[in-house]
């Protein structure tokens, strides 16, 4: 009996570049609060007491950039030298100039329903049926550990945990790739140094053996706590975090390709996220519609053209219509244009902060407009 494993990860928010993403997608949101229009790519850095904003903005919109970066610290939990970064001692350096007038010539257009892409580039969507979020299941547990370890640390008063945390689940895979069991859960928690480390530990097994589903861990399953024995120095006191650094921990933990473009920072207009969250959309809904049990979506633009140069499905053979007509049918109930993106899931909202922590799919939510299954019914009816 063939069986195999696959692994994925997820971190804190308080992981340096989580830090540096949701700083950018807070200053996204802000000018999108004032402006739904402005034009925003802001790159963000954090290390040893200094935080930079970099990047590109054209708006009607005045943020104050120095409070946002700030609050976001305070609410993360960067607010004291013990935590490894504190937000009322730490230098703050903004460079942001205006847009390229180059690439506002791609996007500006006198109808909007034929507005061009900011950028050229690849992106990708996934689905696939093994957990209810049609998500890979390694990296819907590994996300769930650092929501929960989040509300005990924010929630219950844990106090001798810090932010910065990652985590990693593998999960073993029958002979029909199915899931079985969880073979492995890595857990690294920065935490006061007055705790002691057993403590720690101990603390934690308990603490995942609460949060992870219990039928899929037997005694066999292997645990990794803070496995160097030590994790006091932590944050970006640490490691240098930066914006866009997270790209598997934010869409399907390494199960799925990757256009290479990050998400956070960039309004709508950039279709390395709105691109994404329309191919998630677009696989999401073809694998609720039981066309196929694995759905990956490929779609490429070209900076200033409004359609895709091209649209490419993959089901894995899990197929169970041709996948010609499934690409024609998709072009008929999707609206592929950049205008339709933006529309069809009302991307021009101040919604962006939710995503830079947690992924960007899967999630309950209804600003996560990609995750609607609006589609399901159009898609069968096309085949069934």
């Amino acid at each position: 009996m063939k069986k195999s494993f696959f692994t994925s990860e997820s971190v804190s928010r308080g992981h340096p570049d989580k830090v540096a993403d949701q700083i950018s997608d807070k200053v996204l949101d802000a000018f999108l609060e004032q402006d739904p229009h402005s034009r925003v790519a802001i790159e963000t850095l954090v290390t040893k007491g200094v935080c930079v904003l970099a990047g590109e903005v054209s708006s009607n919109a005045h943020v104050d950039y120095e409070a946002l970066v700030q609050s976001t610290l305070s609410d993360i939990g960067y607010t004291s030298k013990e935590s490894g970064f504190d937000f009322t001692t730490s230098g703050i350096v903004v460079s942001i100039n205006k847009q390229s007038p180059d690439i506002a010539r791609g996007i500006l257009s006198k109808t909007k329903k034929v507005q061009g892409a900011g950028d050229q580039g690849i992106m990708f969507g996934f689905a696939i049926d093994e957990s209810f979020e049609f998500m890979p299941l390694p990296h819907v547990i590994a996300t769930k550990i650092m929501h929960d370890l989040e509300k005990e640390r924010k929630c219950k008063g844990a106090h001798f945990l810090l932010p910065d945390a990652k985590t990693q689940v593998t999960v073993e895979y029958d002979e029909n790739k199915k899931p079985k069991r969880i073979d492995t859960i890595v857990l690294s928690c920065q935490h006061s140094e007055k705790f002691a480390e057993k403590s720690m530990r101990d603390f934690l097994k308990d603490f995942l053996h609460s949060s992870v589903p219990f039928n899929l861990l037997d005694s066999r399953t292997k645990y990794f706590i803070n496995p160097t024995g030590r994790f006091v120095i932590g944050g970006p006191l640490a490691d240098t975090g930066v914006t866009g650094r997270k790209q598997i921990v934010d869409t399907y933990g390494g199960m799925a390709h990757h256009g290479g473009g990050a998400f956070s920072g960039k309004d709508p207009t950039k279709v390395d996220r709105s691109g994404a969250y329309l191919a998630r959309y677009i696989a999401k809904n073809i694998v609720a519609a039981k066309l196929a049990t694995v759905c990956e979506v490929q779609l490429a633009y070209a900076i200033g053209i409004s359609h895709p140069v091209s649209l490419n499905i993959d089901t894995f053979k899990t197929n169970i219509v041709d996948e010609t007509q499934l690409v024609l049918h998709v072009q008929e109930i999707f609206d592929l244009s950049c205008h339709g993106i933006i529309s069809t899931l009302d991307l021009l909202r101040p919604i962006y902060f939710k995503t830079s922590w947690g992924g960007h799919f899967g999630r309950k939510d209804p600003d996560f407009t990609w995750e609607k299954l609006d589609k399901v019914s159009l898609l069968k009816n096309k085949f069934l």
